[in-house]
């Protein structure tokens, strides 16, 4: 079988399977993605609201990501860079943090900042240096603990922990107690110390949307899948394609006959948005809300990152709660007031993201193509099968691709 006889389907246009298509595009095949819904992404995804830009939950991209550097055209993205920094609220007061290193600015600020001791900036300091210099091999290959146990042997105190580390954490691995391996610390962290993060200026979904505009032609927008059975694949709307080799970049539970059924966990997360007369911080920073029992934990001001946008302010809630929608409205509203003297106005939107990120009990760097292979027909790929990052999504997309294309062409994996 050659590349013009080979039918290839990739089921998921989210940012694993477009990473997926680009690969076999760019080998000489042609591959055809079905997207149940009606634009590309998955979860990563922007609602455009009267002139608004929406993230669907507080997502951003670290351009030190090996595969952002080859999947992505990011000076294409005019992406706005966050200050590598946070402002932490805690009982009314402001703190700020910053990575002195990257931005002079924040060395006096931060020394100051009621966070933690001196010793525990320090130690802030020789850890960046530490995982500047240790490779991702290395990184991945370390024997894992949770997050909390590295930062309480590392020596940090229990008042940096609490007041920097698990806020701002939390808003990254979408579980507050810290409990995500010790690995996708030290890899998060590293690429913080490396690069920036950032969001493109039309908003996070423009990452996906550049990548399908090199699939022109390509792409089938909704269009569900029912099942896939061996090489063929069943649609919702009882037709069936015929495929020689399948790609799905979506969980597969439920797509394939006879698959165990083990249900993966997904962390959660709700944003609010809403309008305020508030100048915001006259630069992109995240705020941190530290302040005991708080449900709302980071939070920034839209007119900081997108230029010429409305006053808008965006809070995410990670903490488990038993709340109405309008109670949590309330709670987050008066939050923000006490702990960071910030007055929010109207609701805009509320979402509740309830599969925002995988859970893990063990994370991996990435897939190998071998690793990708179900069956004689069908690959896998998605970040939910290492680790829960974009960089994960496009590297396993492409390890699938890669097992597909070693078939057709030798028979056997590189």
């Amino acid at each position: 079988m050659n590349k013009e006889q080979s039918q290839i389907t990739i089921i998921g246009a989210g940012v694993s399977g477009l990473a997926a298509a680009i690969t076999l595009k760019n080998a000489g095949y042609k591959t055809q993605l079905l997207e149940q819904s009606s634009s590309v992404g998955g979860r990563v995804k922007t609602t455009l609201q009267d002139g608004l830009k929406l993230d669907h939950g507080f997502q951003v991209l670290l351009d030190a990501y090996p595969a952002a550097q080859e999947f992505l055209n990011l000076e294409a993205l005019n992406l706005t860079t966050f200050s590598p920094a946070s402002v932490v609220f805690i009982d009314g007061k402001k703190h700020e943090i910053g990575d002195a290193q990257r931005d002079f600015k924040f060395a006096w600020k931060t020394l100051i900042a009621g966070i933690g001791s001196l010793g525990d900036k320090w130690k802030v300091f020789t850890l960046s240096r530490k995982l500047k210099e240790k490779s991702l091999t290395d990184i991945f290959n370390t024997p894992e603990i949770t997050t909390l146990q590295y930062l309480q042997d590392y020596g940090f105190s229990e008042k940096m922990i609490q007041r920097f580390f698990k806020p701002f954490y939390t808003g990254i691995f979408l579980e507050t107690e810290l409990q995500t391996s010790s690995r996708m610390f030290e890899f998060v962290f590293k690429m913080f110390s490396i690069g920036n993060a950032t969001i493109p200026a039309a908003g996070i979904q423009a990452i996906p949307q550049q990548m399908a505009a090199q699939l022109h032609g390509q792409i089938k927008l909704n269009t569900s899948v029912q099942e896939v059975v061996g090489d063929t694949i069943h649609l919702s709307n009882g037709e069936t394609i015929q495929s020689d080799y399948t790609i799905i970049a979506t969980p597969a539970e439920g797509l394939i006959p006879n698959l165990p059924q083990i249900e993966k966990q997904w962390h959660s997360v709700q944003i609010l948005y809403f309008d305020t007369d508030e100048h915001g911080f006259d630069q992109p920073i995240i705020g941190l809300i530290a302040g005991e029992n708080c449900l709302s934990n980071n939070f920034h001001f839209l007119n900081d990152v997108f230029e010429n946008h409305a006053k808008v302010i965006s809070v995410s809630v990670v903490a488990k709660h038993q709340l109405t929608d309008k109670k949590l409205e309330e709670r987050v509203r008066q939050e923000l007031e006490e702990q960071a003297h910030i007055k929010a106005g109207d609701l805009i939107k509320s979402m509740e993201i309830k599969k925002a990120l995988p859970t893990f009990e063990s994370v991996q760097y990435a897939m190998t193509p071998t690793e990708t292979q179900l069956t004689q027909n069908i690959f896998l790929a998605g970040d939910q099968l290492s680790n829960g990052s974009l960089n994960a999504a496009m590297l396993n997309g492409k390890a699938a691709a890669q097992a597909v294309i070693s078939n057709i062409e030798n028979g056997i994996f590189v």
